[in-house]
Order: C-alpha cells, then sequence, then structure tokens
C-alpha cells in the first residue's frame, strides 16, 4: 500500500463518518510545499461525544489499534492539547488525532480549512499560516530540522498565497518568533 493510501485509510473514514477535521503536519506540509516520505498524518478533529462512540465502528479492531473509549474520552475533555493515536495495524502507519479543544488557533483554523482532490477522494487540510506556525512549534519541541525543511518548501512553492498579517499575528501570538526569523533568514 502506497503513501497515498495509507493516508486516505484515515481520512476516507473521516468523511464518510461526517467528522470535521483538518490535516495539518507533514501531510499538509507536501500539499503546500514540497513532497517527503511520513510514517503519520497528522489530523485536528472536533469530536463529540456521539463522534467518539462510533469511532470504534469506524477504525475497527480488525484493521486499526484505538485507544479505548474512556482514554479518548478523558482526551476529549482537556482545554488544549488533548490526543491519540489511532494505527493501522498492517501498515503501522498512524493519524495522530488532536483535538480541538479550547484552543483559538485551532478554531481559527477551522473557519479557514481548504477542501482539496486527493485521489479521488475530498481532503481537508489546515490553512497554510496554520501549518507554519505549528511547525514552528513543533521545531521548539522536538528540535527536529524536518520542520524547518518543510516550512522552507512552503515558502519556496506557495509563498505567494500566504496570509503574512494572519502569519505574523499567530507567530507572536503562539510564541514561536524566534523560531520564525530563523527561517525567514534562511529564505532570504
Amino acid at each position: 500500500m502506497g503513501q497515498s493510501e495509507l493516508i486516505l485509510q484515515f481520512v476516507r473514514r473521516f468523511n464518510q463518518a461526517g467528522i470535521r477535521y483538518m490535516v495539518g503536519g507533514s501531510v499538509a506540509a507536501m500539499f503546500y510545499g514540497r513532497p517527503r516520505f511520513t510514517h503519520d498524518v497528522d489530523c485536528v478533529a472536533f469530536l463529540n461525544d456521539a463522534d467518539i462512540r462510533r469511532l470504534s465502528e469506524i477504525f475497527p479492531s480488525s484493521e486499526f489499534y484505538l485507544p479505548p473509549t474512556e482514554v479518548i474520552v478523558a482526551a476529549s475533555v482537556r482545554e488544549r492539547h488533548g490526543s491519540f493515536n489511532i494505527i493501522h495495524m498492517d501498515s503501522t502507519f498512524k493519524a495522530d488525532v488532536y483535538l480541538t479543544g479550547r484552543d483559538d488557533f485551532n478554531a481559527w483554523a477551522f473557519r479557514r480549512r481548504n477542501a482539496v482532490q486527493f485521489e479521488g477522494e475530498m481532503l481537508v487540510l489546515a490553512p497554510v499560516e496554520y501549518v507554519i506556525v505549528r511547525k514552528l512549534e513543533f521545531f521548539c519541541e522536538g528540535g527536529s530540522e524536518k520542520h524547518l525543511k518543510d516550512i522552507q518548501g512552503i515558502l519556496e512553492v506557495s509563498g505567494d498565497r500566504l496570509d503574512r498579517a494572519a502569519l505574523n499575528e499567530w507567530v507572536t501570538r503562539q510564541g514561536v518568533e524566534a523560531q520564525w526569523k530563523l527561517v525567514a533568514d534562511q529564505a532570504e
């Protein structure tokens, strides 16, 4: 199974179930920038109680590892940073599911999601500015250069699509000015 089909293993199920989501991380960075291999798809999802109860039907245990419902419920009531993983057992490809919580940045991004066609399926992408800022945050957390390379690719391919005012506002609000300056200096 190729990378595209692995990504669609998750997205297709969210679409069919009517779950509100957006794809961020490296998958969104590939759409806005340069392709690269990834081992997961990052999804930000708005899950209500009914969605949480249906997850075991949407992602059956014969194909996927899904945490117990009570673990997902506990993550969903966190105001910020609630998350869990779903793992496709045959491939070990996973979805990192970040819950929207009461995060102003997630709310802003959800209002600006972009639906694109991908391999005959609708894929809902986080806005490019959101992807950049989250990549800066991931770089702060782990120091992995892949996040900066993803941002550089986005700037080269989609730099003219950026809402610079919104990007600058969220860079400041999320406290990643130094990391943004590092990327911006390299782009010049």
